[in-house]
C-alpha cells in the first residue's frame, strides 16, 4: 500500500473542509472494507490514482443512527450494515431493506461496513480489480477486456465502453423504496433521489455516481409507504454463504384490493448502476400479481445486450424476479 496521510474528524464540516483542501486526492474512510482493499491492490491507471489522504468519519456521532421521522425513515451514513439488518424498526416497516442488508457479505464485514460505503463502493469487474490491467477503460485507459475476455460476471445492460457491474445490495433495495440521498459539501447539503445518484459509463466512465471531489454521503431518507406494500429482495450468488451477486432484484409493490397500483423493480449486478425495470413494472400495474408474473418477467430485460459469456444472466435475472414475485403472492 502506498503511503497516505490520515485525518480523524469530529464533524461533517471538518470532513468537507479537508475534501475541499485536497480535491481529487482525498477519500472518505468509514468501514474501509472496499477502499482499503483497492489501496492494497494498488489499482492505478492513466486517470485512476490511489488517495493520498484518508478522512476518517467514524467518530462523527451525528452520522450513526437509524430513526423514524416524519414522513419516513432516516439512516446516517455510518450506520453499519449489521445494525440495519438487526433493526426491528426496519424489519417491521421496511423488510425489503432488512433482507438486503442481511445478505451483504459475511457477519464480520457487516459489523464494520457502513451504509454510505455500501452505496459508494467501486464497481466489480475482475479486469478493473487487477493491477495488471492498468489500461482498462474504468482506469482511464482505452480497452475493455471483458468484451472479448472473461465476461461471466459483467454487465448485460448499459455497458457502453465499460461492462462493469455495480455490486451494492442496498442500492437496489433503496431504489425500490424510492429513497433519497443527502450529500454534504463545503457549500451545504443537498438531497436527491437515489435514482439520480448513480451514473453509467456512457455519461462518465470514470465515475459511478454524481459526487464531486468535495462531497460525501451523510444520510439516506426513505418515505413512508402510501398504502399497503409488499417487498422482497433476492440475490443469486455462486457461494450461498457469502458472495457478490450474479444477479439480484428488489421488488416493492403497492396494492389495493389485490391489484398492483404501483411497482418498483430494480436489478443489481446486471448493469453499471441499479437498473429499474420499468417495462416490467408496467406489466404489473392494474393487475393481480399472479396474473402478470409471466408478462412481467418477459419484459424485465428487454434492453439486455449480453456479451459472449454472460448470456445466462438474462434467464437468471428473469428467474430471480419470478421467484421474488411468487414470494409476494
Amino acid at each position: 500500500m502506498k503511503n497516505f496521510e490520515y485525518f480523524k474528524v469530529a464533524n461533517v464540516a471538518q470532513a468537507t473542509s479537508l475534501l475541499a483542501r485536497y480535491p481529487g486526492k482525498a477519500a472518505i474512510l468509514a468501514g474501509g472494507s472496499d477502499l482499503l482493499g483497492i489501496m492494497k491492490d494498488r489499482l492505478e491507471g492513466p486517470k485512476f490514482r490511489m488517495p493520498q489522504y484518508l478522512i476518517d468519519i467514524k467518530e462523527i456521532k451525528d452520522l450513526n443512527y437509524i430513526r423514524e421521522q416524519s414522513p419516513g425513515l432516516r439512516i446516517g451514513a455510518t450506520a453499519t450494515i449489521a445494525d440495519i439488518a438487526a433493526s426491528k424498526l426496519i424489519a417491521d416497516k421496511y423488510p425489503l431493506l432488512s433482507q438486503a442488508a442481511a445478505q451483504v457479505a459475511v457477519p464480520q464485514i457487516r459489523n464494520v461496513a457502513t451504509l454510505g460505503g455500501n452505496l459508494c463502493q467501486r464497481p466489480r469487474c475482475w479486469y478493473f480489480r487487477r493491477s495488471a490491467f492498468s489500461d482498462c477503460y474504468r482506469k482511464g485507459g482505452s480497452s475493455c477486456y471483458a468484451v472479448a475476455g472473461e465476461s461471466q460476471y459483467n454487465a448485460i445492460v448499459g455497458g457502453y465502453a465499460c461492462y462493469m457491474v455495480y455490486p451494492s445490495d442496498l442500492a437496489p433495495a433503496l431504489t425500490a423504496l424510492n429513497a433519497r440521498v443527502e450529500i454534504a459539501s463545503p457549500k451545504g447539503n443537498r438531497v436527491i433521489p437515489i435514482e439520480q445518484f448513480y451514473i453509467g459509463p456512457q455519461k462518465n466512465v470514470m465515475r459511478e455516481n454524481i459526487l464531486t471531489p468535495e462531497e460525501f454521503v451523510v444520510a439516506v431518507e426513505i418515505p413512508h409507504a402510501a398504502g399497503t406494500t409488499k417487498g422482497a429482495y433476492l440475490k443469486l450468488k455462486e457461494r450461498q454463504a457469502f458472495d457478490f451477486a450474479i444477479v439480484s432484484v428488489a421488488v416493492n409493490l403497492t396494492l389495493k384490493s389485490d391489484l398492483v397500483t404501483d411497482a418498483r423493480i430494480v436489478f443489481g449486478a446486471v448493469a453499471p448502476y441499479p437498473l429499474r425495470a420499468r417495462n416490467a413494472e408496467l406489466a404489473l400495474r392494474g393487475k393481480k400479481v399472479n396474473d402478470a408474473i409471466a408478462a412481467c418477467c418477459e419484459a424485465a430485460l428487454d434492453r439486455a445486450k449480453p456479451l459472449n459469456k454472460n448470456r445466462y444472466k438474462v434467464a437468471a435475472a428473469k428467474g430471480v424476479l419470478e421467484q421474488a414475485l411468487t414470494s409476494l403472492i
